[in-house]
């Protein structure tokens, strides 16, 4: 058996010098002085014999590439063998190895056509030879060679188109899970670069604030300088905090213990504007009832309302800013605006936690220059967010002068966590 399997993969992977080896070894034995049982009495080897049997068998060396036409060859010489009594040994075996070539090569209804116009030609030519009726058996027998050879092809045929299907189905399975791992792997990079984005825009912000704060006050507010200072360390200490939860993370698989997501939260509001609010006016409110939000929402609320107060202060430092949060049931919106007028460091601005401003101004085209050019990463990031969140954004400059960003993110009541 496993002789056998060699030789099929050596016949697999040279097809060509199989088909000469078969071709060789159907000569030789056409050759030898043997006749099949029934057949016509042995006649002494001639050269129009020993042609035939070249011409037949030599066909079936192009058997793969030209089945059809091979297929009428070695019927034409089997045919022309039989009535002239040519016919030697096995020679007829090459028009049933045609006729099988056929059948794994083309389709059904073709290899049935074509094997059943071979097997009435070589039949007509054994009943006209022989002298015997259709129904002896060696007329029969016959026949029944070119029956099993096409049907043995066609299981051949549907076998490895059926292999196929399935090695295609196996490849595009395989192809999919190379896709989806590729696009998991992007969408990790990008939540990775979002949070680091966030966390250090807004930290190196605030620390640039309150040093500002403190090289304004420190000569003559030196007590005001110093807990700018204190507000320059907690902020240092909060974004080595941060990126090390993001750090935990990534190496979270290594180390189960680690935390698994980092958690900003509106409930951090009150301190994330007091950081800002002494370096730059910052005044913020809070309509409807406070409420529970998905954690999905509640991140992305508190990262677009850091990001706004970060671009704020970069390009509009010493602008006073209002950042108004408003529940709804059916979510919340979220608008930070600035006036875009920078105001001298230090500028008090207060916080009113359950006020309102009433609606936030529809954007336009800004009276002033206020581009901003800076801001493209910050407002894409912003943008994702409220989109991974099924939320909508918006942001541009305001037709008084300044800038709004209006973000509005889906949280209905009854999916409050």
């Amino acid at each position: 058996m496993g002789r056998l399997a060699q030789w099929r993969r050596v016949a697999r992977a040279h097809p060509a010098v199989a088909d000469a080896v078969l071709a060789v070894a159907l000569f030789v034995a056409s050759l030898l002085p043997l006749s099949p049982p029934g057949g016509p009495p042995r006649v002494p080897l001639t050269a129009g014999g020993v042609l035939l049997a070249a011409l037949g068998c030599g066909a079936l060396t192009l058997r793969r590439r030209h089945p059809l036409p091979v297929l009428a060859v070695t019927t034409v010489a089997v045919v022309l063998g039989q009535l002239t009594g040519l016919a030697r040994g096995p020679f007829v075996l090459v028009v049933a190895i045609a006729a099988y070539t056929v059948a794994t090569r083309t389709d059904r209804r073709t290899a049935a056509a074509a094997g059943a116009a071979s097997a009435l030609a070589v039949g007509v030519a054994a009943v006209v030879t022989l002298g015997v009726p259709w129904l002896d058996p060696a007329v029969v027998v016959l026949l029944l060679w070119f029956g099993v050879a096409v049907a043995f092809g066609d299981a051949v045929r549907s076998r490895r188109a059926y292999v196929a299907v399935l090695e295609e189905r196996a490849r595009r399975a395989e192809q999919t899970r190379e896709e989806e791992a590729l696009r998991r792997v992007a969408e990790e990079r990008l939540r990775i670069a979002r949070e680091l984005h966030d966390v250090v825009a807004h930290h190196i912000a605030l620390i640039n604030v309150q040093a500002g704060v403190a090289g304004h006050l420190l000569r003559g507010q030196p007590d005001a300088a110093e807990e700018a200072l204190g507000h320059v360390r907690a902020a240092g200490r909060t974004v080595l905090d941060e990126l090390a939860t993001l750090l935990g993370v990534l190496r979270g698989a290594e180390e189960p213990d680690a935390p698994t997501e980092p958690a900003p939260s509106l409930n951090r509001l009150d301190a994330l504007v007091e950081g800002f609010s002494s370096g730059q006016p910052v005044r913020w409110t809070v309509a409807g009832q406070p409420r529970p939000l998905p954690t999905a929402v509640d991140v992305a609320a508190y990262r677009i309302i850091q990001e706004s107060l970060t671009n704020a202060h970069r390009h509009a430092p010493g602008a006073a800013v209002a950042v108004r949060l408003r529940y709804d049931p059916d979510g919340v919106t979220i608008e930070v605006r600035d006036d875009g007028t920078p105001q001298p460091a230090g500028a008090d601005g207060g916080a009113v936690p359950g006020g309102d401003t009433g609606s936030g101004s529809a954007l336009g085209t800004a009276t002033t220059a206020d581009v901003r050019p800076g801001t493209g990463l910050g407002l894409l990031g912003m943008r994702e967010r409220a989109e991974t969140v099924g939320g909508t954004f918006a942001a541009g400059p305001r037709p008084g002068g300044g800038w709004l960003v209006r973000a509005e993110l889906p949280a209905p009541e009854e999916e409050a966590e």
